[in-house]
């Protein structure tokens, strides 16, 4: 399977499903993370979600009959170790004392209760998925470069395509689902434009509450898409351009890394880089690994 764009198309920036929700639920935070580059503290629900993604992705490479509840529970310790030699900064999610490691205690029982709500919605040892974890990226006739990591694409034996994304939250309610639907949009528009094909049918799975969304897109649909990503990076540049990013409170700022330098909390942003590049030109602001700050 083809993933990645022409390299002969002139690039003018990038934008991934992260970002652009970033950018959605507030212009101030997308500038802090891909402006300003300010790191923050993984959550021990973001890592959560990586880990339970993780044992998700070895699940298939295990034989299919060996695809089982307690295969799956086996690999979490395994996985969590391995995430750990990887970043060390994750032992600080908990506190070495008791306290701590009760914390981490449950912390590990909630993602035992996800992967047991996987087994629930489908049985793995009836699936051969086409791609894990895949990246893919185009590039539009306007020069907007559109990148991303599908969790799993299946492909069925007469040819149908179903993107499934995992989600180590609970399904959102009705009048937020087109929100929801947006990053697998997202993502089937690439595809669409990567091969000309629509996939059938795009489907989050809420290991957070067992449910499942499912949604099947026609042209119609990724063309407003389209439509609407261009018109978001046309925002970033714009706030590019003026040096105006302003805030956009909502719930989610009570989970906030900024909030102490937002202005809507009196807080102060830190100064707009100097150095032009890092200002106008972030076309490559998807990061290498794979990013879950919008996966729970």
């Amino acid at each position: 399977m083809t993933t990645t764009a022409d390299p002969a198309v002139p690039v003018i920036g990038s934008l991934s499903p992260s970002r652009a929700g970033d950018f959605m639920t507030c212009p101030l935070l997308y500038r802090f993370r891909v402006i300003d580059q300010i790191p923050e503290r993984p959550s021990p629900a973001a890592v959560r979600g990586t880990l339970v993604h993780a044992v998700l992705e070895r699940l298939f490479d295990l034989p299919a009959a060996e695809r089982t509840v307690p295969a799956a529970l086996d690999l979490l310790d395994p996985q969590w170790e391995r995430l750990l030699s990887e970043d060390a900064g994750l032992a600080e999610l908990f506190d070495g004392d008791a306290q701590g490691t009760a914390e981490q205690a449950e912390w590990l029982a909630q993602a035992r209760q996800m992967l047991e709500r996987y087994f629930a919605l489908e049985d793995p040892r009836r699936l051969e998925p086409a791609e894990r974890e895949l990246f893919v990226e185009t590039v539009l006739e306007s020069g907007l470069k559109l990148r991303g990591y599908i969790d799993r694409v299946d492909v069925a034996p007469t040819g149908e395509v179903r993107v499934v994304d995992y989600k180590t939250g609970a399904a959102p309610r009705v009048d937020f689902e087109a929100r929801a639907l947006f990053q697998m949009k997202f993502y089937a528009l690439v595809l669409w434009r990567l091969h000309g094909t629509v996939p059938r049918l795009l489907q989050l799975m809420y290991l957070g509450n067992g449910e499942i969304l499912r949604y099947a897109p026609d042209e119609a649909d990724l063309r407003a898409t389209e439509r609407k990503v261009e018109a978001l990076w046309q925002a970033i540049r714009r706030a590019m351009d003026t040096g105006e990013w302003r805030p956009r409170t909502s719930r989610l700022c009570d989970w906030c890394d900024h909030k102490q330098r937002c202005p809507s909390f009196g807080g102060t942003p830190p100064p707009l880089p100097s150095v032009p590049a890092a200002r106008t030109s972030p076309a490559d602001e998807e990061p290498p690994s794979r990013d879950r700050r919008a996966d729970v």
